[in-house]
């Protein structure tokens, strides 16, 4: 059997994990040969690629980002991709494609599957927004991350009597806010699911600084937002993959809250550190584990679907299951986030 592997998308700790984990089980286990694409999708349609076997998987368990590098992929040339599927096919021998990737990327292995390619996908992403599965390798990475920049800055803000607001990833689903603002003590946390009133905030940090609790740390995910009339914050404009290109509510919520509390209020933007690095040990076992299901998945001719993880066990489920809507912050965990403030 000849397996394809690619990852795709933005990068995210625990991809190298993956596909050491194909190679030792396709071609250690059963002797079969696996090709890694350059760049995800784009170099499965220029014919970049090569042979991975188990020396060059060596050593990569620990390491953040991917060795096969990635990329996104504009329309037209995944269009370009589901018409020519069958030639992809023929022209590389391949018997299975293991596309690794977030909510983009399982769309096109979708779109892929549907014209005819044997596709298995791995579910990626640190935002942990992918529906079907319970976690996505990279984000206990990200919250962890995210959890010690609070913890580091929750020291100087007292020094200095002031309030953070740190930003974190999540364009569209909270729950890196969510978890590290949980872990790390937030005094307040915004998401994308529920829009939030500066007024509530500042209310807050005064009343802190009334109990002579003069510092506050507040974790806001990249997508959330003021509610309407509440403060002049205005949306992004589209980029060329159809992602809204966010104006920063890090920085404008902390001018905000600086402006109507009259105290110093740092933005801090954790941006791309959450993505890079070593991935934790669970993420680098869950990685493992879909990297193990799927060529056991491919064997069996399982496809058009991906791994996912549901309670302790690793199970199969439709691609387009997982790629029907997002997987965002549900009401009650909202609810016990605000409970320890």
């Amino acid at each position: 059997m000849r397996i394809g592997v690619l990852t795709a998308g933005g990068d995210c700790p625990g991809l190298n994990a993956v596909i050491r984990s194909v190679v030792h089980r396709a071609v250690a286990q059963y002797g079969d040969e696996v090709i890694g694409f350059e760049d995800g999708y784009a170099g499965l349609l220029d014919g970049r690629y090569r042979t991975l076997d188990l020396d060059s998987v060596s050593g990569i368990l620990a390491r953040g980002g991917t060795i096969l590098g990635s990329s996104r992929l504009e329309r037209d040339r995944l269009r370009e991709a589901c018409e020519n599927a069958s030639d992809m096919i023929h022209e590389f021998g391949i018997d299975a494609l293991i596309p690794i990737g977030g909510e983009g990327t399982l769309t096109a292995a979708r779109m892929l599957s549907d014209a005819g390619l044997p596709v298995v996908g791995v579910p990626k992403t640190i935002d942990n927004d992918i529906s079907s599965t319970d976690r996505t390798f990279g984000f206990d990475t990200a919250v962890g991350v995210a959890t010690e920049a609070m913890d580091r800055l929750k020291t100087t803000a007292e020094s200095h009597q002031r309030v953070m607001v740190v930003e974190v990833m999540g364009r569209h689903a909270g729950w890196i806010a969510l978890e590290s603002g949980m872990a790390a003590g937030a005094h307040g946390i915004c998401l994308p699911e529920r829009p939030f009133d500066p007024a509530d905030l500042v209310k807050m940090v005064e009343e802190r600084f009334a109990r002579g609790k003069k510092f506050a740390v507040i974790c806001v995910a990249e997508g959330a937002h003021p509610a309407e009339g509440t403060m002049d914050y205005g949306k992004g404009a589209i980029d060329q993959y159809g992602h809204e290109r966010f104006q920063g509510i890090g920085t404008a919520l902390a001018y905000e809250l600086e402006r109507r509390l009259g105290k110093e209020a740092k933005p801090v933007i954790l941006g791309h550190v959450q993505r890079g690095g070593t991935p934790t040990a669970y993420d680098r076992v869950l990685a493992t584990r879909f990297g193990w299901h799927a060529v056991e998945a491919a064997r069996r001719g399982e496809f058009g679907r991906m791994t996912a993880l549901r309670g302790t066990d690793i199970v199969m489920v439709p691609l387009a299951e997982a790629v029907t809507e997002l997987k965002t912050v549900p009401k009650d965990r909202m609810e016990e986030a605000e409970s320890v403030f």
